[in-house]
């Protein structure tokens, strides 16, 4: 079979994973959006919970939206590539995802293997930050432990009178954050734990911050194994496409 005849067979079937690898590329650049908007949302919804752990501003969110971004310009970077036939093009998107599929499969096994030793160093964590509890809005644990206590209707580490172990509580009481909604708080209540517990919340934050962590993060592993598993197809693709080209010089005009 002649070279030209040989070209004339193999077109369509490059036509075909030009047409797979492109819709692929605008998916996976989606999938991109979807992170930046993870990242957004992560950085908006669980700043209190991952403050916590760091009395600096945590980086989490942000490498999500720096990875989102990248997916972003690569994606756009696959059609382009797709279409201009290019096989050095192929080969360096499917390094691109290669590196991305190696880098969150590492990244999601380590967050499992280690999530027992997480929720561990959160819980101290929490712990510390009712201790030191002081009231004032310059104390970002502070802000944690009052946002946390409100939006999770919950008081202390265990219970709400963990607080009566607290510097704070000998000076001013449970803080008002304990208090339940339309709850008649007076100071002279909150320093009294027997006549406190009718107007605060009696049950602990501590089990329910790792519920609400381990929901919220459920949803951003399934979202990233989702992601890093799909990655496979386009790697697939682009290998194939850059070996047709490649071995049957073809070029798009």
């Amino acid at each position: 079979m002649s070279p030209s005849s040989r070209r004339l067979q193999t077109k369509p079937v490059i036509t075909c994973l030009k047409t797979f690898l492109i819709s692929y590329s605008l998916i996976f650049w989606f999938t991109g959006v979807i992170l930046l908007a993870v990242g957004v949302w992560g950085k908006v919804s669980l700043e209190a919970y991952l403050s916590l752990v760091s009395e600096d501003s945590t980086n989490a969110p942000y490498v999500l939206i720096g990875t989102g971004a990248t997916i972003v310009i690569f994606g756009l970077f696959g059609c382009f590539a797709t279409c201009r036939g290019s096989p050095w093009m192929l080969k360096l998107y499917a390094m691109f995802l290669t590196f991305v599929f190696l880098a969150e499969l590492v990244a999601g096994v380590s967050g499992f293997i280690f999530r027992h030793e997480i929720k561990a160093k959160l819980g101290s964590a929490y712990e510390k930050a009712v201790m030191s509890y002081n009231g004032t809005q310059s104390s970002s644990s502070s802000n944690a432990v009052d946002f946390i206590q409100r939006t999770l209707h919950c008081c202390g580490v265990k219970n709400y009178g963990d607080w009566n172990e607290t510097l704070y509580f000998k000076e001013n009481g449970i803080p008002m954050s304990c208090c339940k909604e339309n709850a008649k708080c007076s100071p002279e209540t909150l320093k009294d734990l027997k006549e406190a517990e009718k107007e605060v919340y009696t049950v602990g934050c501590f089990s329910r911050v790792t519920s609400a962590m381990e929901a919220n993060l459920g949803i951003i592993a399934g979202i990233s194994f989702g992601i890093a598993f799909f990655q496979l197809i386009g790697i697939f693709l682009a290998c194939c496409l850059s070996r047709y080209i490649t071995n049957n010089q073809y070029e798009m005009v």
